[in-house]
């Protein structure tokens, strides 16, 4: 069972997205914020997750903020970004994520959180 960590302020847009990914048979753990999520990710917590789905816009920072600082503590989890603003992906590219812009349908959601977490599998069983 894929573990995901989903990233959004909107009450709304995360209760949908952890309904789909739940619904599809996904541990889901959410956070509404950059700051909750890091605490998760962090000691003592040190929660695992196969894939995180962040929002880029985010209270405080940005989603691509969020990423740049989660790739300090784990270089390797797979990330998507989410966001309704297309020109966002350019801060993603360099830093590996997948990128849908929205609306992002629920088929197209769990595709992309599922090929994530198989490349996440693949990194770990490879040791790359």
């Amino acid at each position: 069972m894929l573990q995901v960590l989903l990233i959004d302020d909107n009450p709304m847009q995360l209760q949908v997205r952890e309904a789909v990914l739940l619904d599809a048979g996904m541990a889901v753990s959410t956070a509404a914020t950059s700051e909750d999520a890091i605490a998760l990710l962090s000691p003592p917590r040190s929660t695992h997750f196969d894939v995180i789905v962040t929002d880029h816009m985010l209270p405080g920072e940005s989603g691509a903020a969020f990423v740049r600082q989660l790739r300090r503590m784990n270089p390797t989890v797979p990330v998507l970004a989410i966001s309704g603003l297309p020109e966002a992906q350019d801060e993603y590219e360099p830093l590996s994520v997948r990128f849908l812009p929205k609306p992002v349908p629920p088929e197209e959601l769990i595709r992309s959180v599922e090929e994530l977490g198989g490349l996440r599998s693949c990194r770990v069983a490879t040791g790359d």
